[in-house]
């Protein structure tokens, strides 16, 4: 068996190239059933965020996922490869306990990527790339995540990509009572955005969705105004702020309707904060004169504040995040021990049929019962003792004795 994790996040690529490599709603249950079939069990989980896409397999060559997602997404292997890691066995197993936890997050501690994994690995189990491993890999993680958030104050008023992107418009607008915002998505990230800028008393929200009903329903709780995609160009002039998170695989603001609607605000500025990936908003709007852009990645300096009052959390999640790795693969092993012990006692159970009908063959055909007693009872004991035995002088002829004191010891020869 080998567990592998690939993958890229925002530590190791920019916006760009996360945004070239990120699978859609709509594509990533077929994207998973290609990606199960380059592995020998059929087991393959994609986790595609706006800070990260892993692709998690069993029983598969990390060249071939590599080679998969290069194919997949058309992109060159010098492109992919200088911001790709790669994770084996026990040591990938911790790397999705730790981003499960929060612990790899832009954002420490955040709990926002636990529900993310979550709906991975329903789509992985609709799709049907999961069997007995993967999906005790996962449920094991979940619980590992829980027993993180419980036993450590990893999760304490955490700060998240939400609150970072409010905390931007609050740098920059001196006091946000008199503003007035577009969002753009009503998912969890878009709701918790809404929430803190409630909580700043903003003058007015708007809400912009591809389905009315699913911003409406959101519209309710903050008071705000819901419309759909297509009315964004009606509202946009009106807008001092405007936040995107949606899971559109292309761009919903381009440089035109941003210049447009800045001419009719006769060029008062407007903060464009776009925390999805791929991009909701065109890059080239950073470009324009009054339109000030940010990224997900702009957040840093926000997000990096509140990295040190959680170290010793972070701390003690990681070293449940070890034990826990460990104690996975300890059950890992034992699956494989399983079918090695089920083949040897076939093996002993084939021998000794074998044997039995032999003798009683005999005693059909008259045979001494004592005789034909002693000859079976011989038999079977050099028949079970003989791959023990060239193996004893096998270790013995190399001089290895670590092998020869093992053999020992499972032989029963010696007591450990």
């Amino acid at each position: 068996m080998s567990l592998v994790a690939i993958g890229i996040n925002h530590k190791s690529a920019t916006v760009d190239l996360r945004e070239k490599v990120a699978f859609s709603p709509d594509r990533i249950h077929d994207a998973m059933k290609s990606l199960a079939s380059r592995t020998t069990t059929g087991e393959a989980v994609i986790v595609s965020t706006c800070n990260r896409t892993e692709l998690y397999c069993n029983n598969a060559s990390e060249t071939d996922i590599i080679e998969w997602l290069q194919d997949y997404h058309g992109l060159s292997h010098e492109e992919l490869m200088p911001c790709i890691y790669a994770y084996k066995e026990q040591v990938a197993v911790k790397h999705l306990m730790r981003v499960s936890s929060g612990l790899d997050s832009l954002v420490l501690g955040e709990p926002q990527i636990l529900g993310q994994v979550k709906q991975a690995f329903a789509k992985a189990k609709e799709a049907g790339t999961t069997a007995i491993t993967i999906d005790r890999l996962f449920q094991n993680t979940f619980s590992v995540a829980k027993k993180v958030r419980t036993e450590t104050e990893i999760g304490a008023a955490a700060v998240s990509v939400a609150f970072a992107a409010v905390s931007m418009a609050k740098h920059i607008f001196s006091s946000l009572s008199r503003t007035k915002v577009l969002l753009i998505g009503a998912g969890e990230t878009i709701e918790l955005v809404a929430k803190h800028l409630q909580d700043n008393e903003v003058a007015s929200i708007v809400v912009a969705n591809r389905t009315i009903e699913r911003a409406q329903a959101m519209c309710e709780e903050f008071n705000a105004t819901a419309i759909t995609l297509q009315q964004i160009p009606d509202y946009l002039a009106k807008a001092d702020i405007v936040i995107s998170s949606t899971a559109s695989p292309l761009p919903i603001l381009g440089k035109g309707m941003v210049e447009k609607a800045l001419k009719q605000r006769r060029h008062q500025p407007m903060l464009l904060v776009d925390i999805a990936v791929p991009r909701d908003i065109e890059a080239e709007v950073g470009e324009l004169d009054d339109a000030f852009l940010y990224t997900v990645d702009d957040l840093h300096s926000i997000i990096e504040q509140n990295m040190a009052s959680r170290k010793e959390a972070a701390e003690q999640a990681e070293l449940i995040t070890e034990e826990q790795s460990h104690i996975f693969m300890e059950w890992v092993r034992s699956l494989e021990s399983v079918d090695s012990i089920r083949e040897y006692r076939s093996q002993s159970v084939a021998i000794k049929d074998e044997l039995v009908e032999r003798a009683l063959n005999k005693l059909a055909q008259g045979g001494d019962g004592e005789q034909v007693l002693l000859e079976l009872a011989n038999r079977l004991t050099n028949r079970l003792i003989h791959a023990p035995t060239q193996a004893l002088t096998a270790a013995s002829r190399q001089g290895d004795l670590n092998t020869l004191g093992q053999l020992r010891i499972a032989l029963g020869l010696d007591k450990n």
